[in-house]
Formats: C-alpha cells, sequence, structure tokens
C-alpha cells in the first residue's frame, strides 16, 4: 500500500516538475498579428542564478523587438531576409532580427518575463522559439521540437497561432474600434 501511495504522489508531483522551464506566458496569439509576447523563466540551473537567455527567433517573424529590462543587456542577432518585405511605414525591410539574448542576474528562487514585439506570420499552428537559459554554474537548452503528442524534458517555448483571431486572448481587446 505504501508503494501504491507514493507512487500516486510521484505521478502527481511530475506535472508540476515538467512545467518547470522556459515558456511563453500566454502561450496563444492570432497569426498575422502584432503581439508582445513575453517568455517567463521560472527558475536557475539546479539552484544557480540565470545570467542569460537567448532566443531564437523563427524565420516566419518578420518583426521582433525587446523589451529592456533594468538591470540587464540586451544583444539583437540580425539575419539577411531572402525576399524584402514591407516594414515598419512602408519601408522595405531586407533583414529580421534573428535571435535575442539577455543578460544579467535572475536568482534561482525568483522568476521574470523576458517580453519581446511580435509580428507573427498569417498562418495558423505551432511556433516554436528555441532558448538557451545560461546560469552561473550550468545552461538549459530548452531546443526540442516534440512531434505530435510527443513530451519533452527541454522542449522550445512555443507560441500558438490561432486562425480565429482571438482564441484563448481572454480580458483582450485587440479592436476596440469594431464595438
Amino acid at each position: 500500500m505504501k508503494r501504491l501511495v507514493l507512487t500516486a504522489v510521484m505521478l502527481l508531483a511530475t506535472p508540476a516538475a515538467a512545467s518547470a522551464h522556459v515558456m511563453f506566458a500566454n502561450a496563444r496569439a492570432p497569426a498575422g498579428s502584432n503581439v508582445v509576447g513575453a517568455l517567463r523563466v521560472t527558475h536557475g540551473c539546479a539552484g544557480s542564478a540565470t545570467v542569460s537567455l537567448r532566443v531564437e527567433i523563427p524565420e516566419g517573424v518578420t518583426g521582433a523587438r525587446p523589451q529592456a529590462k533594468p538591470g540587464w543587456t540586451i544583444t539583437v542577432e540580425r539575419t539577411a531576409l531572402k525576399t524584402p518585405v514591407p516594414g515598419e511605414g512602408g519601408k522595405m525591410q531586407t533583414e529580421r532580427v534573428s535571435a535575442i539574448t539577455w543578460t544579467g542576474a535572475l536568482p534561482d528562487d525568483e522568476f521574470d518575463d523576458f517580453a519581446m514585439s511580435l509580428k507573427l506570420p498569417r498562418a495558423a499552428g505551432p511556433l516554436y522559439f528555441p532558448a538557451i537559459q545560461v546560469c552561473q554554474a550550468g545552461r538549459a537548452e530548452w531546443k526540442d521540437i516534440p512531434a505530435a503528442g510527443q513530451a519533452s524534458a527541454h522542449p522550445a517555448p512555443v507560441l500558438t497561432l490561432t486562425a480565429d483571431g482571438m482564441a484563448g486572448m481572454a480580458g483582450m481587446d485587440m479592436n476596440p474600434m469594431a464595438h
């Protein structure tokens, strides 16, 4: 009986342990929209403080701007676009942000959000943002893109793009002029 209770307790504890990773604070957004997405870091590496978070921006995201964080520095990497696209103010955009790195200090027993303004692609579905979390001692690579229906020990943060506009966006009115 003790073994059965212990097994049940371990199974109940597993989802909490598995959910302790870098993830989007709001994991859904309308396809083709401009949104602010925040990656949430919930812990360091085995008790060690986080000192850097690098996130790769998927190819379909044509605009990405990091939000400044007091006490952190930001590095933005850019890549040439295969085909220029219209950017802000109609100016043709010839490159895109391919990665953003925040460098600072986040104690292991605290959490924080790392926000980005994103111009999302028009196609609905999952959009993966591989991330590397570097700590004072150790690192975690949140880069796994799981096969459908599969779990991963180090999943890449995923933003699910919805075709129906406001799905999953409770409490957010993206078009106040429509009322």
